[in-house]
């Protein structure tokens, strides 16, 4: 029985004084995490883009992007390369709430999306963060190329 005394005195010792500072911690980190962080709440989106509309000209290009409605703040649909678009929500992760919130494309470089009202800045080719105060993020839809028709979907 006094092998085991040792082994008894490490058990208790890590119950009583590792435990108790681990649930602190977890519940630091809990009560820590920012509100307006939580990125763009879900909204229905269900586009249909036909690339031989004139009104679609800037999407024929790789690198050509345009502004359509639906979502949470309206829509930006990105031309990645000849069979792959990407489309993201404009409602910056940042503060979502606030309606000056909205990205837009940096004219100067066309691969960066910005929020002005915040500095946030985005990669159009994953939708990543690059300039904080945002650390989610853009709101990334499903798109399908068929050749003529792009379709965005959540």
């Amino acid at each position: 029985m006094i092998s085991l005394f040792p082994g008894m005195f490490i058990y208790l010792y890590y119950m009583t004084i590792t435990k108790p500072i681990a649930l602190l911690l977890l519940m630091w980190m809990l009560v820590s995490c920012k509100e307006e962080q939580q990125g763009v709440p879900p909204a229905f989106v269900d586009l249909r883009i036909y690339l031989s509309d004139p009104q679609n000209i800037e999407l024929t290009n790789i690198g050509g992007w345009k502004f359509f409605s639906g979502g949470y703040r309206g829509v930006l649909v990105y031309r990645k390369s000849q069979n792959e678009f990407m489309a993201y929500d404009r409602a910056c992760p940042y503060k979502v709430e606030e309606p000056t919130s909205l990205i837009v494309v940096d004219t100067s470089n066309n691969i960066i999306a910005v929020d002005e009202s915040c500095g946030s800045k985005f990669q159009l080719l994953d939708g990543s963060t690059l300039q904080t105060p945002a650390l989610v993020p853009m709101k990334q839809y499903r798109t399908v190329f068929d050749g003529t028709m792009v379709r965005v979907t959540n």
